[in-house]
């Protein structure tokens, strides 16, 4: 009868590089990892790994183990998906990331709401600016905004953002309103973690250099400098729509607006996607669209 013990650690382990990394995805310790691969190698009497200080990497014969494991893995992963859809109530952790801003303005409200309707679903939530290593970081969904980056992540498009210009009527009456992109760079521009604004012209993407007294890494620092009449501000909706609604922000180059950018969900495309972070995706992609 064949042993399973310690293929599930080999194949973390051959496939990020790393005891640690491996230990994040299986969610468990980088020692009993350690020990299930050793105890693997002692029975099949084979060095399947390399091991250094800096890298983990497969020798000959452990590259050759690792192919033929990984699809019996896979398929033991797809027999335990079968039987979890059976289930009329879905349960287990949820380990998501998203942007810290978006996170807690639009985000954690949503996945508490999933949390109420699912009482057996833990959530393990991590809000950064950074973009995390999902393999690595054993992250089952990632939240990203905005133009996405050539990756292996599969990708859906949960919703969508718009950016606007804006300032205030007290900016606005003091040094006027900008009618073309060549006229910001007679303006004060409030810039973020990066200084070129997005925008359509002639049907076309451009992005353009901005400068200003102000540069700060907070959209809501970012606002309130635009409110106090310290120049003008890019910033999607969920910045700034309450403060167009009541005036005290006013659009500015509509004409050039950028086209509207996805919100996305991502996950690992070698991972088999549980029915709970399927079901949690088809939630958010609903509450957002309405």
């Amino acid at each position: 009868m064949a042993n399973w013990e310690g293929v599930s650690e080999f194949v973390a382990v051959a496939e990020t590089q790393s005891f640690t990394s491996a230990a994040n995805k299986l969610n468990t310790s980088v020692a009993q990892i350690s020990r299930r691969v050793a105890a693997l190698e002692d029975r099949l009497a084979v060095k399947l790994l390399h091991r250094t200080t800096r890298k983990v990497s497969t020798t000959e014969a452990g590259l050759l183990y690792y192919q033929q494991c990984k699809l019996l893995v896979e398929g033991l992963e797809q027999a335990e998906l079968a039987v979890t859809q059976m289930q009329a109530e879905p349960k287990g952790q949820i380990k998501v990331t998203a942007p810290v801003t978006y996170g807690e303005m639009n985000l954690a409200p949503l996945l508490h709401q999933f949390l109420e309707l699912y009482p057996q679903v833990t959530l393990d939530l991590i809000l950064t600016n950074q973009k995390l290593d999902l393999i690595e970081q054993g992250v089952d969904l990632a939240i990203r905004l905005g133009r996405l980056q050539d990756s292996s992540l599969i990708a859906k498009r949960l919703a969508s953002r718009q950016l606007y210009v804006c300032a205030s009527p007290a900016y606005l009456d003091r040094h006027g309103e900008p009618h073309t992109l060549s006229e910001l760079s007679r303006h004060q521009c409030l810039s973020g973690t990066v200084d070129y604004w997005h925008f359509t012209e002639k049907s076309r993407e451009r992005s353009l250099r901005v400068a200003g007294r102000v540069r700060c890494n907070s959209g809501f620092a970012l606002v309130d400098g635009a409110k106090r009449g310290l120049g003008l501000v890019q910033l999607p909706d969920y910045y700034v729509q309450e403060a167009l609604d009541n005036g005290e922000l006013v659009e500015v180059l509509s004409d050039y607006r950028a086209d509207r950018e996805g919100i996305w969900a991502l996950y690992p495309q070698n991972r088999n996607l549980s029915p709970k972070v399927r079901l949690l995706i088809d939630f958010l992609a609903d509450a957002l669209r309405t």
